[in-house]
């Protein structure tokens, strides 16, 4: 019985910790989107903007709630990017986050 007890442990430890993991990929992902935004956009303080942009990531579950919040800005902006391509940006930045987040 204790097996199987220590095997439930080391699942749930693991799911834990790769959950820790998933939630800091996708906010560093969101901070970097944030300054790549914030640049094209000419923001004075690119760092104010990136928090802006984590902050938009706990509206709702899921990636959807970062899209309108940069997708709005960049159009109000004046910036002329599509949806896929802020997409391809946010999967270019999540390898770069996961990478970052590997070496720290």
């Amino acid at each position: 019985m204790s097996g199987m007890s220590d095997r439930e442990k080391a699942f749930e430890n693991k799911f834990a910790h790769d959950q820790e993991l998933r939630f800091k990929a996708e906010a560093r992902r969101n901070k970097l989107v944030g300054l790549w935004a914030a640049g094209l956009l000419g923001k004075a303080d690119p760092d104010a903007y990136a928090k802006e942009v984590i902050a938009a990531d706990f509206e709702e579950a899921g990636d959807e709630d970062v899209i309108r919040k940069v997708m709005g800005d960049l159009t109000a902006g004046g910036v002329s990017i599509t949806d896929e391509e802020l997409r391809a940006k946010m999967i270019e930045f999540l390898g770069q986050a996961i990478e970052q987040i590997q070496n720290s």
